[in-house]
């Protein structure tokens, strides 16, 4: 009988390192990455970004864009989403250089996008800005 306690107690420790190292690195997967980076030109009205490359292929949970070099003012945001109808965001603003948009969440658990849209205008003398697009997985 002391033999079966021993092995159900080795099997009880072992099920729940396993476990525990599961939900480690389950969170670890949870970060922001870029899924692309574009270069905004003070003499274009927009940009579209069509889905490219491996980052793209991945399931998000949310995205958001984000702003380098200049301050950009945010007309409108078109996410296009695979197999699911496109978001439109109008209310972003401006967003100063090495600033964000707030997270807008995937339709569904994790969605692929497959492109965005942005209507834009710089905002003062700045020739360029780079605008880059985050994904949370």
């Amino acid at each position: 009988m002391k033999i079966k306690i021993n092995n159900l107690k080795s099997f009880f420790v072992i099920a729940a390192s396993l476990l525990l190292m599961g939900a480690v690195s389950n969170t670890r997967a949870d970060e922001w990455f870029v899924l692309s980076q574009q270069t905004l030109k003070s003499t274009d009205p927009s940009v579209e970004i069509k889905s490219q490359g491996e980052p793209w292929e991945k399931n998000i949970k949310q995205v958001k864009i984000s702003v380098e070099g200049a301050d950009v003012q945010i007309e409108k945001i078109v996410l296009q989403w695979n197999n699911r109808p496109d978001k439109t965001i109008t209310d972003a603003g401006i967003i100063k250089a090495g600033g964000q948009t707030a997270p807008a969440e995937a339709p569904g658990l994790k969605s692929r996008l497959t492109g965005v849209k942005v209507q834009y205008k710089i905002v003062g003398n700045a020739p360029a800005a780079t605008l880059k697009v985050w994904g949370y997985d």
